[in-house]
C-alpha cells in the first residue's frame, strides 16, 4: 500500500510543510523533537526548569522548541483570531468575569481562605507593580498558556491522538498538571482555582485551537486578581454570595 504523503498520521516524524514551515527529515533533530525519544525528553525538561528561573522564559523555549522542530505554528495554538478587536474584547470581560467568579462563588464553596497569602505582600505595595504585571502577562499570559495549553496539546494530542476521548483526556490532563504547577506556591486553594481555571481555558482552546483569546483572558483574570489584592479586597469580595 503506498504512503499517503499528506496524511500526518502515518509518519509521526514527517509532515507536509504548513505556511512555510518544511516537513523534518526522518532521523534528524526535527523529527526526533517531533516524538518522545531523549532529545525530546531533554528539551522537554528544559522547558519545565524554564518555569522556574525566569517568567516566560518557558514560553521562549517552546518557541525554541518549535522552531528547531520544524513545528507548524497552528499547532501550538499561534493562529491569528478572525478579529484582534474581537478577541481582545471578550478576552478582557471574560477574564475578568471569570475571576471574579471564582472569588466570589467559586472559591468560598470549595472552603478557601479568602487571603491569598502567598501574594498578600502586594497589597498597597506601589514598587511590586511594574515586576508583577510583567510577570501576569509575560509569565502567566504568554509563558503558561503557550506551555500548559499550546505545547503540551501538541505533545498530547500526538500521544494520544484527535479522538473526542482523547482531546477530553488532554484536557484533564493538562489541567491537572497546571494545578500541580501552582500548588508549590500557593497550596491547595491555589492548585484548585488553576485547576479549574486550566479546565476551562483548556476546553476552550480544544475546541478552538487558538491561544490568543486565552492568553488575553488569562492576563485579565490574573490583573483582576492583582487588582484585588492590591485594593486589599479580597475578603469583602469573597463575601459577596458566601457567608
Amino acid at each position: 500500500m503506498t504512503r499517503d504523503d499528506t496524511n500526518p498520521a502515518q509518519d509521526p516524524g514527517a509532515r507536509p510543510s504548513e505556511a512555510g514551515v518544511a516537513a523534518p527529515e526522518p532521523g534528524g533533530l526535527a523529527a526526533r523533537l517531533r516524538g518522545f525519544g531523549p532529545a525530546w525528553l531533554v528539551s522537554f525538561l528544559l522547558i519545565l526548569a524554564g518555569s522556574f528561573a525566569f517568567p516566560g522564559l518557558n514560553g521562549v523555549l517552546v518557541l525554541l522548541w518549535r522552531w528547531l522542530s520544524r513545528t507548524p505554528w497552528s499547532e501550538i495554538g499561534y493562529v491569528r483570531p478572525k478579529s484582534w478587536t474581537r478577541a481582545i474584547l471578550l478576552g478582557v470581560v471574560v477574564g475578568a468575569a471569570f475571576k471574579l467568579a471564582m472569588k466570589s462563588v467559586v472559591m468560598p464553596l470549595l472552603g478557601a481562605d479568602p487571603v491569598n497569602h502567598a501574594y498578600h505582600y502586594l497589597a498597597g505595595n506601589r514598587a511590586a507593580i511594574p515586576g508583577f504585571i510583567f510577570a501576569i502577562v509575560f509569565g502567566a499570559g504568554f509563558g503558561e498558556e503557550t506551555v500548559f495549553r499550546g505545547y503540551l496539546f501538541e505533545r498530547l494530542g500526538r500521544l494520544l491522538g484527535k479522538t473526542r476521548a482523547a482531546r477530553v483526556a488532554t484536557v484533564v490532563i493538562g489541567a491537572a498538571l497546571f494545578g500541580a504547577a501552582h500548588y508549590a506556591n500557593q497550596g491547595v486553594a491555589g492548585a484548585e482555582q488553576a485547576a479549574i481555571t486550566g479546565l476551562v481555558f483548556g476546553a476552550v482552546y480544544a475546541a478552538t485551537g487558538s491561544l490568543a483569546g486565552i492568553m488575553i483572558a488569562h492576563v485579565a483574570f490574573d490583573l483582576t486578581a492583582y487588582a484585588i489584592i492590591y485594593r486589599d479586597l479580597e475578603t469583602t469580595v469573597a463575601r459577596w454570595f458566601v457567608r
